[in-house]
């Protein structure tokens, strides 16, 4: 099935018509002298509801960065890169100013430490064919790989998809409906649980390409999912990195889809 199929199909595609402009939204980002945008599907009750704010950067592509780990995972437990969660990775020795990245990593450290040296790792045994078929078989973004393996989903990469897109993807991997073993989704799903209460599950993964800042998830509840992707400019680099967290988690409240801040 093409990308285009798959997005022309996408439960998302068919609520765009219905995406409403969330007032209160503009002031949450002006609080937090932030420019981007927030895309929110609430699919607890029979009604699908979608709020955005900036619904035409919402519809914009942009370079995925880390936020590409969670569809990389599945394309290195399907290609057969990475066996399961307690496969041990080396660290090459290799110091890359993160210390957190230099030590051996397995997928729920290097998913929670945001490791790209270890996703690197996984582009060069996976290859340029392979990621390109895997991407135009989830229709992820505009799929390109280009002609730098170990950057394509980072700045200044080739890859890029819009915050829509993000959700469409998660969407379809919280209901394993992606081409992939469902113990590999289900797997996946678990590497990306930041945070949970009695009823409640939040699953995220952030993203930073240096110049915009990316946090995409859902918060799973017993009567269905909400699912969120933001991105902004981050002019202050990384004086910007928790605004992404701030403002998503302000805009979840507002729709009672985070219980209140303790």
């Amino acid at each position: 099935m093409t990308g285009a199929l798959l997005l022309a199909l996408s439960p998302l595609a068919a609520v765009a018509d219905g995406w409403q402009t969330h007032d209160g939204w503009a002031g949450l980002f002006d609080t937090h002298e932030a420019e981007g945008t927030l895309l929110v599907v609430d699919k607890r009750g029979e009604t699908v509801q979608t709020w955005v704010h900036d619904a035409e950067r919402a519809r914009t592509a942009f370079v995925p960065a880390s936020t590409f780990k969670v569809p990389h995972t599945l394309f290195a437990l399907d290609a057969g890169v990475a066996k399961d969660e307690f496969q041990r990775f080396a660290w090459d020795g290799v110091e890359r100013g993160v210390p957190a990245w230099d030590a051996d990593q397995d997928l729920r450290t290097a998913m929670r430490r945001s490791t790209v040296w270890l996703y690197q790792h996984f582009a060069r045994e996976i290859g340029e064919a392979d990621e390109r078929r895997y991407l135009e078989l989830i229709g992820y973004g505009n799929a390109e790989v280009g002609d730098n393996l170990e950057h394509f989903w980072l700045e200044p990469g080739h890859l890029a998809i819009s915050a829509e897109g993000q959700i469409d993807f998660l969407d379809r991997l919280y209901r394993h409906a992606l081409p992939f073993e469902e113990a590999d989704q289900r797997l996946v799903k678990d590497l990306m649980i930041s945070e949970a209460g009695s009823d409640w599950i939040l699953r995220g993964k952030t993203g930073w390409s240096g110049e915009l800042g990316w946090w995409v998830g859902w918060v799973e509840w017993p009567s269905g999912p909400v699912f969120f992707a933001l991105n902004i400019d981050t002019p202050n680099r990384m004086a910007d990195i928790p605004k992404r967290e701030a403002i998503v988690r302000d805009a979840l409240r507002d729709v009672e889809a985070l219980p209140p801040a303790s």
